[in-house]
């Protein structure tokens, strides 16, 4: 079943009075469980992409369509709490609060859901803490911890709400290569054990690796569109 469908999809920034095309055109459907993969070159639009599928930003035209929901049709308070409970967000540069200990940075993004006790946002947010491999660090803030530690806490603000789908945006840019499989592992075992769906953007080799389809950005256009048997 499709989770997210792509028509005619183009973007298209103003700088003064030249507008600079950043998608020409993309359709693209994802189905749930999905663990894809978008590449391409600096300024291909995989970010664009990125944010207009997190409903970051709106294309110029097009259709989206998210589970169903067709997108355009939604006011920007109906888009945030789409975002808000279906879409987690995982940043190269980790985006923690940096007074808020490990527990604290994750615990914050299910009580912005405002629909669990006290008693089962903590089992969650421990859970999720252990499953990423941070028991024990729950009340490390970020500067004390490791850029791969910050990364997991990063992928357990994401996973705690229980996602329809995480979109990944370069999340191993900023580790090493040892570091970067443990991360990519733990989002493997993630999209297994709980179907949620991933997207990256990413110039990482290792990344593709796990990948299971790649999608090629180039110019705004998906120029290929490969998938690897199970």
């Amino acid at each position: 079943m499709a989770l997210l469908e792509l028509k005619g999809v183009k973007k298209i920034y103003e700088q003064g009075k030249i507008e600079v095309p950043a998608l020409r055109g993309i359709d693209l459907t994802v189905e749930k469980g999905e663990f894809t993969t978008v590449f391409g070159p600096s300024g291909s639009g995989k970010t664009t992409l990125l944010n207009i599928i997190g409903c970051l930003d709106k294309p110029t035209a097009g259709r989206v369509e998210f589970d169903g929901r067709e997108l355009g049709a939604l006011s920007k308070k109906d888009l945030a709490m789409l975002r808000r409970h279906n879409i987690g967000f995982i940043f190269q540069t980790y985006n923690l609060i940096p007074v808020l200990t490990a527990y604290e940075n994750v615990e914050f993004a299910i009580r912005l859901i405002g629909k669990h006790s006290k008693d089962e946002i903590r089992e969650r947010v421990l859970k999720i803490l252990d499953a990423v491999g941070l028991a024990g660090l729950e009340n490390r803030r970020p500067n004390e911890l490791s850029g791969g530690q910050k990364q997991r806490v990063a992928i357990a603000r994401a996973l705690v709400k229980e996602p329809k789908l995480v979109l990944a945006d370069e999340p191993t840019a900023n580790l090493d290569s040892k570091t970067s499989q443990e991360v990519l592992e733990i989002m493997v075992k993630m999209n297994k054990e709980l179907g949620t769906t991933f997207i990256f953007s990413t110039h990482d080799p290792q990344v593709m690796e796990y990948a299971r389809r790649m999608l090629e950005i180039r110019d705004g256009l998906i120029s290929e569109d490969k998938r690897r048997e199970s």
